[in-house]
């Protein structure tokens, strides 16, 4: 997007408009256009300034952030990045934010309000340049509770089985996954390995609510657990997630803080290193929108140990960071839009 990108700030607390408007200020690519106390005072600010993006919060008085939100992506659809609370219900609030169509999410921490402010800077910033690099297409997904079941032959053809899927994503991953995930039928023959950057107090509710539409058991991975076929395991917000050979017992999870020095935890390549190390060249690596090179490295492991390897395009990402990387790398056998991917992933498996 040319020129100066500019913003309107929606939320109840005069301090966090205060604070919000600080962090941005200084920028010379960004202006803010704008202050809205609640949501139905940034619908009619939204109509009025035409900005090119809004930070909204989601608990308002007169009409709460989820409502405004419904009202903008139907009327005037543009990127809406929410500000959420690191709890269970600021958890809920946020994935049903991303549901009704906000592009991305910035967690506070209400227990320090003033030192969180300071913390989330660069990330607000990264967002909201990234966001706003191209126009986003607001997509309307299919009813994804609604896809029919698919019957699977697996391939009997061992030289070319995958034997295991490792999805990796970021911003706008809750989206594109629910778009996947749930076109995956009940007798999937592999297990899923899932990466998405979230925080913790997020990534169970996530699991769950993946979980409740998809015709697969979708778990947030505890760590130590045996991976099963038909189950798919997403690696809590606040651990590395790897697997290893345990034995004749098969293929176990292992979690840790380690790696230190890697930008992202839970990192995509680190999960998809140890994928391609225990199932070369039987390995399906996917890498879906998000922001920065987080993947590529695992891509790579993948593709050099005859696996397959699957790239959302630029048009369906939210931010193509991630899938850009490696597809520029010549990493990604096929490219395609996010909402074929899921029966590519079948496709792959059959042989």
């Amino acid at each position: 997007m040319a020129g100066h990108i500019r913003i309107l700030i929606v939320d109840d607390s005069p301090f966090m408009r205060r604070a919000i408007n600080s962090l941005l200020e200084g920028e010379k690519d960004i202006t803010v256009v704008g202050f809205a106390k609640d949501g139905l005072d940034a619908i009619s600010q939204v109509q009025d300034l035409k900005p090119d993006i809004v930070t909204m919060d989601i608990e308002m008085p007169v009409m709460d952030g989820l409502k405004a939100l419904k009202i903008i992506m139907e009327k005037f659809p543009l990127p809406v990045i929410m500000l959420s609370s690191l709890t269970e219900d600021g958890a809920e609030g946020t994935l049903d934010a991303l549901d009704i169509g906000a592009v991305d999410y910035i967690p506070k921490n209400l227990s320090n309000v003033s030192l969180n402010i300071l913390k989330i800077k660069d990330d607000l910033l990264s967002k909201i340049r990234a966001i706003t690099v191209k126009k986003y297409v607001f997509r309307q997904y299919e009813d994804i509770t609604a896809v029919e079941q698919t019957s699977l032959e697996e391939n009997t053809d061992g030289k070319n089985k995958i034997n295991i899927v490792a999805i990796g994503s970021s911003t706008g991953g809750p989206r594109a996954l629910q778009d996947v995930i749930p076109k995956i039928p009940e007798n999937f023959p592999v297990p899923i390995i899932m990466v998405q950057h979230m925080p913790k107090a997020f990534t169970g509710s996530f699991a769950k609510r993946l979980s409740s539409m998809s015709h697969i058991n979708v778990i947030e991975a505890s760590g130590g657990e045996m991976i099963m076929p038909g189950t798919a395991y997403l690696s809590p917000g606040d651990k590395h997630l790897s697997i290893e050979k345990a034995g004749r017992e098969g293929i176990r999870i292992t979690l840790s803080n380690e790696p230190v020095d890697l930008i992202n935890r839970p990192s995509v390549s680190f999960m998809m290193e140890s994928v391609a190390k225990e199932y070369p060249g039987k390995a399906l690596g996917i890498i879906l929108t998000g922001m920065g090179s987080d993947g590529l490295l695992g891509m790579k492991k993948i593709k050099e140990g005859g696996g397959k390897t699957i790239a959302q395009d630029e048009a369906t990402c939210v931010v193509y960071g991630m899938p850009k990387v490696v597809v520029d790398a010549g990493l990604a056998d096929t490219v395609l839009p996010v909402y074929k991917i899921g029966s590519e992933i079948i496709k792959e498996i059959m042989g």
